[in-house]
């Protein structure tokens, strides 16, 4: 038997900021009290500083297998934990696309190098591209998270509405990238006038919009619970908004950078700033706050996408997709949204851990006794700078390196155990 005792925590505990004392024995919470005065084999004054319950990330890329170079299970996993996440949902574009029951047993076994819980999503097709259908109720039964084709929008209604029917049918969640391939175009920036002044091929947001248009629609009939990935349009949040008034299952998150950003933040042509969904124009980012704001938007997701170097440095045209954010997500949520106060810190943390937890029923989120000791400490009242050196993941592309912030993460426990410290 293993005791941690955490002194001076300024708690976030049952959706409240409290002063508080906790104790830990081997992986379970087991006191919550002001003052706990208990021998303990290890004493941790927090100082008090923010003791929160491990961070939730639906939407990461650990690349392992068949793209290590870009990431592994362990690296993006030290990676979470050094962003204070004890739980995260990974994609399933990895090589084999684990679409049958042996590739994901394999995935399943894989995961298990991983520092903080990393759970599986099982595609929605095989090979995450074409029109059948990955066998759900067999990866259902193995423990799928979720099923989702990640980078990939499904083209086809029919297919569509067929996972709709049995994703529904085991009680589980769809995951959807909303993207219309056909109004995609091969584009690789926003369209817009920034697209037009870099001379770069542009995404239309109705890429995005009638495809999630379609699957709402979809959605209703079918009564599976829908959930969208990086929305990044002012009318996807009002489609969201509309969806959710007339009692649609559907639920949406959005990432940081298109919080954070516009396209008007594109001052020359650094593949920093491309990703997929494309980052939006002013009128687009706004609409995400106000979304994010009146609860349209459910949760913060980082869309963690790490890549070698080689693959980010050949300006839009050539570069991959996708930047870097499990280590910086907090920080830069903190120090733009809380201290500027559009919100408190308890309805960020909400966003960053129970409800993405409560949606996708995860046992996450919460800071409870008798619960696993999911927890990081984060010292809220000194700045620091996001430096490339300082991540841990392999991927260093961001286009928040340089920048000062709030919110560095001093340690992270899973069930207890201690798996970051700074």
């Amino acid at each position: 038997m293993t005791t941690i005792l955490i002194k001076n925590a300024n708690l976030f505990y049952a959706k409240q900021l409290i002063k508080s004392d906790l104790l830990i024995e081997d992986e379970k919470i087991i006191q919550i009290a002001d003052e706990i005065n208990e021998p303990a084999d290890k004493v941790i004054d927090a100082d008090n500083n923010l003791v929160a319950p491990g961070l939730v990330d639906v939407h990461v890329h650990f690349r392992e297998p068949g793209q290590v170079h870009k990431e592994t299970i362990l690296t993006g996993s030290k990676a979470a934990a050094h962003g204070g996440f004890t739980t995260v949902g990974a994609m399933p574009n990895v090589i084999p696309v684990p679409d049958n029951v042996d590739d994901f047993k394999n995935q399943l076994e894989l995961n298990k190098q991983s520092v903080i819980k990393t759970l599986q999503y099982a595609p929605v097709t095989m090979n995450e591209t074409e029109d059948g259908l990955s066998p759900i109720e067999d990866l259902a039964k193995l423990g799928a998270m979720a099923f989702s084709n990640d980078g990939h929008g499904i083209n086809n209604a029919k297919t569509m509405f067929d996972a709709m029917s049995r994703i529904k049918s085991v009680n589980s969640h769809l995951a959807a990238h909303v993207e219309d391939q056909n109004l995609f175009n091969k584009g690789v920036i926003n369209a817009g006038p920034v697209a037009e002044e870099l001379g770069l091929p542009a995404i239309e947001r109705v890429a995005e919009t009638s495809q999630l248009a379609r699957d709402l629609i979809l959605a209703k009939e079918t009564g599976v619970h829908y959930h969208v990935c990086h929305l990044s349009t002012a009318d996807g949040v009002k489609l969201i908004r509309i969806a959710k008034d007339a009692g649609i299952n559907v639920t949406c998150e959005v990432t940081p950078h298109h919080l954070l950003l516009s396209d008007q933040n594109i001052l020359e042509d650094d593949a920093n700033y491309k990703m997929n969904p494309p980052l939006r124009s002013e009128i687009d980012r706004r609409a995400l706050i106000d979304g994010l704001l009146d609860g349209t938007i459910d949760m913060i997701a980082t869309d963690h996408a790490p890549h070698a170097e080689n693959e980010k440095n050949q300006g839009f045209l050539k570069s991959a997709f996708g930047i870097t954010g499990i280590e910086t997500s907090f920080p830069l949520m903190y120090s733009r949204f809380v201290k500027t106060s559009l919100m408190s810190l308890e309805q960020l943390l909400e966003l960053m851990t129970n409800k993405p937890a409560q949606i996708f029923n995860l046992l996450a989120g919460e800071i409870k006794v008798g619960g696993d000791a999911d927890l990081t400490i984060i010292d809220l009242k000194k700045p620091f700078e996001i430096k490339k050196e300082d991540f841990i993941s392999k991927g260093k592309n961001s286009p928040f390196i340089g920048q000062e912030v709030y919110g560095q993460v001093q340690k992270t426990f899973v069930k207890g155990q201690e798996v970051y410290s700074f």
